[in-house]
């Protein structure tokens, strides 16, 4: 950052994971619009690595996985 610059700080109102999730919403409406081909694709693609991090996000948050010490 450059001197004098602020950084903007979000507090965010969702958890990651329902953000995660509503993205991965948009980019299947979006990829639904389409004819199949390369954009669909990577639109559904994106949408399947949303829903894994949400996923991953969730597992990690368990519990049972935080360390004792």
């Amino acid at each position: 950052m450059f001197m004098g610059q602020i950084r903007r700080r979000v507090k965010q109102t969702d958890t990651l994971e329902a953000r995660l999730l509503q993205r991965a919403a948009e980019l299947r409406g979006k990829a639904a619009a389409l004819t199949p081909g390369i954009e669909k694709e990577a639109l559904l693609r994106l949408a399947r690595q949303a829903e894994t991090a949400a996923q991953m996000s969730e597992w990690l948050a368990y519990p049972g996985l935080q360390s004792t010490t």
